[in-house]
């Protein structure tokens, strides 16, 4: 038989099946000699007090082996004569709404303007050794989208439009760790997510369908308000050729030419509110230390410490994004003029930094005009001023934390993972301001709230703009098809609908679902 358990250990103690089975025993009176497996099903961390403790969710077996597995695996069949399906982009969004078609029995036909995930590889470490961008290549364009080198976090609250536990059951049937099914802030790691994409692609090619690197979708075949499929240019060739399909559009947040070319042709969008700040790096020590309670920070058994922050600071909030714990700053603008930061960890979470997006809320009506690209344009506006400031280069303008605050110029800087460099310079001077007054009321109000928190340990990185689209591609809300587009199934983050890995895969597959059931 098996029985389940609700545990609250110490760390040490959870650490360890074995002393987690010498628990079971010595608090449920359960004879060691009869426990067969113990199986953990959840675990999350408790870090709101002094004493650290590990809630777990465990299954125990007595007297007989388990004869369950950790997942069941989807089964892709060969639809290689099947009816096809265009998918533009190589993310999250769409390479699952490419294994959810063949699921479906339809055949994917895949094309992704960047290169495969190792290829890409190459040309994101050129940012740093050149400090220049590729721009079909870097850390937003690419095989397995601006998840696949900028973090692998999985955790998501988009819990009602699909399964979760869907999504990492694909993950990890991809090679990702099955840890991801069990802890309560899942994360593969930047430096094991790229074989698992390379793993998905490899699942649609053997059932049947293609997947097309350097291959930039340029416009839509319409006829009679249908969507029949896409004219593409392979980059390097500049061979251009039809691909023909109802289409489902997942580009990403960064694909502003494929926005300006709806806007053109008159395809209905609308601006959508996005938020913009900077990068937020801490030694990581520094951060165990406060969210730990404890001047040694994690010790052996817990995890590099997250946070989270959030406030309200004059109708607005203020919010901390994409927290990396034991991870590193990067640079992700994708074309020249530009310097954007992002993070990414690593799956064990061991640097020396530990960084976050801090960012403020920005609406549609904070912009004036009536143009769907408006909010595009502010992003832009703000990236080319920050490349400014770092002297036209990848370096990125930098102030110490409580210097910022302060209104102070920082006159050297601390060390950072940041690898095209800092340049020393005054954000709270030159930053638009409403966005810097409200990160220096927010930096105080979180510093009460975390003493240690608020240092000049800790460095403002310039500028935070991607955290989101900032375009809606106007769908209808139960077909999923564009408004006026029939045959069109804008998807994921680009689209509109989705924020993060997770997310954007559970509307790859919703409308994936909906192209199967028209």
């Amino acid at each position: 038989m098996s029985r389940d358990f609700q545990l609250r250990l110490a760390p040490e103690l959870a650490a360890s099946i074995e002393k987690i089975r010498q628990h079971l025993a010595d608090s449920e009176g359960i004879d060691l000699r009869r426990v067969t497996a113990v199986k953990i099903l959840r675990r999350s961390i408790d870090a709101r007090h002094r004493n650290i403790f590990v809630n777990l969710a465990v299954r125990v077996w007595i007297d007989e082996e388990p004869q369950e597995t950790d997942f069941e695996p989807v089964v892709y069949g060969d639809v290689s004569d099947k009816q096809s399906v265009v998918v533009v982009g190589a993310g999250p969004a769409g390479l699952f709404a490419a294994l959810r078609l063949i699921e479906l029995g339809l055949r994917p036909i895949v094309v992704e303007r960047g290169k495969n995930v190792r290829e890409r590889k190459l040309d994101i470490a050129d940012i740093s050794r050149t400090q220049s961008i590729n721009p079909e290549s870097n850390y937003s364009f690419g095989e397995g989208g601006a998840g696949a080198y900028s973090d692998g976090k999985l955790y998501t609250r988009s819990k009602k439009r699909g399964s979760v536990e869907k999504i990492l059951r694909v993950f990890c049937q991809h090679g990702a760790s099955t840890d991801i099914l069990i802890d309560a802030h899942p994360h593969i790691g930047t430096d094991r997510l790229p074989a698992v994409i390379e793993r998905m692609r490899q699942t649609i090619i053997d059932s049947g369908g293609e997947v097309h690197f350097q291959t930039l979708m340029t416009s839509f075949i319409i006829t009679n308000g249908e969507v029949r499929g896409i004219v593409c240019r392979h980059l390097p060739s500049g061979e251009e050729k039809e691909l023909l399909g109802n289409v489902i559009l997942a580009t990403g947040h960064s694909a502003r030419d494929t926005y300006r070319y709806l806007h053109s042709a008159n395809i209905a969008i609308e601006a959508k509110g996005i938020a913009v700040g900077v990068r937020l790096e801490h030694p990581s020590a520094l951060i165990d230390r406060i969210q730990y309670h404890s001047r040694e920070g994690r010790g052996r058994f817990l995890p590099a410490a997250e946070y989270s922050f959030v406030s309200q600071i004059e109708g607005r909030g203020v919010y901390s994004f994409c927290m990396c714990p034991g991870g590193v700053v990067i640079p992700a603008a994708t074309d020249k003029e530009q310097v954007v930061v992002n993070g990414m960890s690593p799956s064990h979470r061991n640097t020396q930094w530990s960084n976050s997006g801090m960012v403020v809320e920005l609406r549609t009506d904070d912009v004036e005009g009536d143009c769907p690209l408006r909010i595009l344009r502010y992003q832009e506006d703000l990236e080319r001023l920050c490349w400014q400031q770092a002297n036209r280069r990848q370096t990125a303008p930098a102030q110490r934390m409580a210097d910022f605050v302060n209104n102070r110029l920082s006159f050297n800087l601390p060390s950072t993972s940041y690898q095209p460099g800092l340049l020393s310079s005054p954000l709270h001077f030159w930053m638009h301001k409403p966005i810097a007054s409200r990160l220096q009321q927010a930096f105080r109000q979180f510093g009460k709230q975390s003493h240690g928190f608020l240092t000049n340990e800790a460095v403002i990185i310039g500028v935070e703009t991607r955290t989101s689209a900032p375009i809606r591609i106007l769908r209808d809300a139960q077909t999923l098809q564009h408004v006026s587009l029939r045959g069109l199934y804008p998807c994921g983050e680009g689209a509109g609908y989705a924020g993060g890995i997770v997310s954007a895969a559970i509307d790859g597959e919703r409308c994936a679902e909906q192209v199967a059931n028209q």
